[in-house]
């Protein structure tokens, strides 16, 4: 049997660490090393016991956990997980930006052990915990800066080259999503001659907060995605918590409770065979980093229908398993590290743009 997972908790009140504390050690997969109540001890102490994973909570006195988190990032380069109040927009705020320095996912602070829903959120924490612990994460570097070497590309169904332009962009993404969406889309213009779908995988409670911090860093305008709605040019509509976007008969957003696909609501697959369904060759579509492979069949229905198709190069991904699943299906036509993927989609929504 393989060695537990070290734990450290960083959370500054007494009865959240300690309710934490409870919460890892119910599972015996997980080992708790250390639990501390600042940004500074955790600083001092991640040298001597060496976690596996860090809890990290983000209001902290003294140094904050977003300070905390990039110093971590760039002294012991350690996977973290944010716990975070899902209602607060000031924790939000700095959960999101967390993630940007180096974070890997975040999720709810725990609830009482009296309440209905603490079984859930416990062991939510718990996978959180031990999934993230096997992410490899290095200091941080700026992404997409290494030279990627060319991924070599099937043949299938060519684009029409007779002008057909994409009308629709649909983008998705799971461990990383965050940052590389704001990298994304902060890198397009607010004039942006299409609409975007955008999935991501996160909890429930913190999507309206994640739309409404990425609205705060892109020049387009960001917002949940509502059923019947026609997507403007310019505006980029995500997926709203534990509901699948699609795009609808007519060309209009549609949402929905259906049945997850691929364990995954909502999911990037959905997503994509509905663009492909719908829009066919004016369809353009992006997978990002994230674990496992939602976005991968999806993406290849894209392909097959005459879309244009990119997927997230290995040396830029944070986890680089939806990709690589969309690269072993031949589903991408194209394979490019992050900050190369904007003007590459730029260059394929302007008249005579190569495809």
């Amino acid at each position: 049997m393989s060695a537990p997972i070290r734990v450290m908790l960083v959370e500054d009140s007494l009865v959240v660490r300690q309710l934490l504390a409870h919460i890892v050690s119910r599972d015996p997969r997980l080992a708790l090393v250390a639990a501390v109540s600042s940004g500074e001890e955790a600083l001092r102490e991640i040298h001597r016991v060496q976690p596996d994973v860090i809890s990290m909570d983000i209001r902290l006195p003294g140094i904050d956990g977003l300070e905390t988190t990039r110093r971590i990032m760039a002294e012991r380069p350690t996977p973290i997980v944010v716990i975070a109040d899902a209602v607060e927009d000031a924790s939000l705020k700095i959960s999101m930006n967390a993630l940007r320095a180096g974070a890997l996912s975040v999720v709810e602070k725990p609830v009482g052990t009296g309440h209905r829903a603490y079984e859930a959120v416990s062991d939510e924490i718990c996978t959180q915990l031990r999934i993230m612990s096997a992410v490899p994460v290095i200091r941080r570097r700026a992404i997409g800066a290494e030279r990627a070497r060319p991924v070599p590309l099937p043949d299938l169904p060519a684009r029409d080259e007779a002008g057909v332009l994409p009308t629709l962009v649909a983008v998705a993404a799971s461990t990383g999503g965050p940052p590389a969406f704001a990298r994304l889309i902060g890198a397009l213009p607010a004039d942006f001659p299409a609409p975007i779908l955008l999935v991501q995988h996160m909890g429930a409670a913190f999507m309206d907060g994640f739309a409404a911090w990425l609205n705060g860093v892109v020049p387009l305008a960001v917002e949940i995605a509502r059923d019947g709605v026609r997507p403007l040019p310019g505006h980029v509509y995500v997926a709203p918590g534990d509901r699948h976007l699609v795009l609808g008969s007519g060309g209009l957003i549609a949402v929905s409770d259906e049945a997850p696909v691929g364990g995954q609501r909502p999911s990037a697959t959905a997503l994509f065979r509905s663009v492909a369904r719908v829009a066919g060759p004016r369809g353009l579509g992006i997978l990002l980093t994230g674990m496992g492979e939602d976005g991968a069949a999806g993406l290849l229905d894209m392909r097959m229908a005459g879309a244009f198709t990119l997927a997230e190069h290995e040396s830029s991904a944070v986890v680089y398993g939806m990709p690589a699943a969309a690269v072993r299906l031949r589903a991408a036509g194209s394979v490019l590290p992050l900050d190369l993927i904007a003007p590459r989609l730029l260059r394929a929504v302007q008249p005579g743009g190569p495809r």
